[in-house]
């Protein structure tokens, strides 16, 4: 057993993966190093390979493939025929937000009677419920459409057909199922067409897909059964791509190629909502990638969830107004900034909490905290220690939450084995939301942790080495030729290269806060080269101190020989400075 307040532990492999790279790289054109990175990433037959490398939207599996895409489309094509009024009701996250953007935009193209509710994260919780239901009714809506939620909503679609309306479910989250004689039983909620490819005999072939791809594909069926093509729908390609980096889903197959051809598109997109957020970000338009979905632009539409409501993403969103546009890009990106600074609180509170803590899987209450907030919180708590995390705060109906796991912990599997615990739960193998009453809270910690079978191997953080590469390797031909395998995300993760026995020649710490180190560095073959380390600086000065001591790192900070010798995981970057270029290193892990 870990004690209380022990560092996580990591452990470096190296990727051994065997191939004829240098017949892929003649084969493809590329670097026998990228062909094998490619290969480490499971990418062995050549249709796969040609996909990775060259695959465009066309190889995108037929909307016609969903159970029930049949259904939906013929729901949705006779109501628009008949000017049923139609309601979208999507979540209140980034994948939510592109869902029901997407869904909204195409119907009115259609000339639907159409219009899009969002529930609101403290007064409605995640989801349609009741009073939406009640609502929509009062409204005289006909259907109800749901994208990126429904497939648990069992009860609330029971009330919706009673009032005799029609429900149309779009979703991508876990099916819901009871554990009967060790058997599941799946559950689904009775509505006119359920297009969510987790079902069990769902014959769409790429099952991680996010809520937004599953609305772009039903959206796709729709404008190919009416006959009115498809450059309408690729237009809407960017949000997709923007949801599938958001949701932190698999970039493999289909959503890498949604997110590569997405960011293409981008490039050249004229929305005036979303080049309003990219100005207001100051983000070059012309060299965004996944990481400004991911960390940028994604957490600047998600705070209007978090903090007010997501009516102001979607309104930015279908703004054609540029000075509105403008206003409402630069209120989200000040509720991006107050969604931090809660952040960095929660995160210090919890992890203290979690330093103080032996138990395998980490369930912190904190009282005080936004809950919009729990989440983010559960998944930096998750990095530090590489356990499965769930942070609960105080609501109106007892405490809510938001966990965050580890690739050896199914989160939803192992809540749905204490689900008598919670009021609500739901979400999927490394996330889940959850509901319960505020006295059992140390019944859900002890009972996860009685459950668990994590052995002390499962928590150790895993570092997998693409391959140990000198730095006289890298060169600016290499590091272009790595630009093939972006975009990056969870699934296609940025190459990791390693070169151990590098020697300091000087450090410099740079940054008002001196948050950045600087290194000349010189590996075994006499090489030297500049290394940046941008993330994890005191833990590295901790590091050095401890190993070395004070008097050598004395030493390097005036460049004078020192006996400091270091390990290091990299990945090569061209910085352009002044008109300079400069190959560099930038450094993610040490030992």
């Amino acid at each position: 057993m870990a004690k209380k307040g022990e560092k996580m532990k990591e452990k470096w492999y190296l990727q051994t993966k065997k191939a004829d790279f240098n017949n892929i790289a003649e084969k493809y054109n590329i670097s026998p190093i990228v062909s094998r990175i490619i290969r480490n990433r499971d990418i062995v037959d050549d249709s796969d390979i040609n996909n990775y490398l060259n695959g465009t939207i066309d190889e995108l599996n037929s909307p016609w493939l969903f159970k029930d895409m049949d259904k939906a489309v013929d729901i949705l094509k006779i109501k628009i025929s008949q000017e049923n009024k139609i309601r979208i009701i999507c979540d209140y996250d980034v994948d939510g937000i592109c869902s029901g953007f997407i869904l909204h935009q195409c119907l009115l193209n259609l000339g639907a009677n159409v219009d899009i509710v969002i529930p609101h994260r403290i007064k409605d919780g995640y989801g349609i419920n009741e009073r939406l239901i009640k609502e929509a009714s009062e409204d005289c809506v006909d259907t109800i459409l749901t994208c990126d939620n429904g497939i648990a909503a069992i009860d609330q679609v029971k009330y919706a057909k009673e009032l005799g309306m029609t429900v149309v479910i779009t979703d991508h989250h876990e099916v819901v199922y009871k554990e009967e004689n060790g058997e599941r039983k799946y559950i689904l909620p009775d509505a006119d067409a359920v297009v969510n490819h987790k079902q069990k005999d769902c014959g769409y072939p790429f099952k991680e897909l996010c809520g937004a791809m599953v609305a772009y594909q039903l959206m796709s069926a729709l404008y190919d059964l009416m006959s009115e093509g498809s450059m309408y729908i690729k237009k809407m390609l960017p949000y997709a791509a923007m949801a599938t980096v958001c949701d932190v889903v698999e970039l493999q197959g289909e959503n890498r190629i949604v997110v590569k051809e997405g960011i293409k598109m981008l490039k050249t997109c004229n929305d005036v909502g979303i080049n309003a957020l990219i100005e207001q970000c100051n983000i070059n338009k012309n060299a965004i990638d996944s990481y400004h979905f991911g960390f940028i632009i994604g957490p600047c539409l998600n705070a209007s969830g978090r903090l007010e409501t997501a009516k102001i993403a979607i309104k930015l969103l279908e703004e054609q107004n540029k000075e509105a546009a403008k206003e409402l890009a630069e209120k989200l990106r000040k509720l991006n900034e107050e969604r931090k600074e809660m952040t960095e609180n929660g995160t210090i509170k919890a992890t203290e909490m979690a330093e103080n803590s032996d138990n395998k899987v980490l369930v912190i209450y904190l009282k005080d905290c936004h809950e919009s907030v729990a989440g983010i919180i559960a998944g930096r708590v998750r990095e530090k220690f590489n356990k499965p995390t769930i942070v609960l705060t105080d609501a109106e109906d007892g405490v809510k939450g938001s966990g965050r796991s580890i690739e050896e912990y199914n989160m939803y599997e192992e809540l749905s084995k204490v689900r008598e615990v919670f009021t609500k739960f739901g979400g999927h193998k490394m996330a889940a939301g959850v509901s319960l009453k505020q006295e059992n809270i140390e019944n859900l910690r002890k009972k996860l942790n009685e459950n668990c079978n994590l052995t002390e191997e499962d928590l150790y953080l895993k570092v997998w080495i693409d391959m140990q590469l000198p730095l006289e390797y890298v060169t600016i031909e290499l590091i272009d030729q790595l630009t093939l395998l972006a975009p990056f995300g969870k699934g296609n993760e940025k190459p990791v290269f390693a070169e151990k026995n590098l020697k300091i020649r000087k450090m410099q710490i740079l940054g008002k806060k001196g948050n950045v180190i600087r290194l000349d560095i010189e590996n075994s073959n006499g090489y030297r080269m500049t290394a940046m380390l941008f993330s994890r600086v005191m833990e590295f000065m901790s590091f050095v101190k401890e190993k070395f001591g004070q008097e050598e790192i004395n030493k390097a900070l005036v460049g004078q020989k020192n006996d400091i010798e270091i390990m290091v995981t990299y990945y090569p970057k061209i910085n352009e400075y002044n008109g300079n270029t400069q190959i560099q290193i930038i450094i993610d892990r040490f030992c």
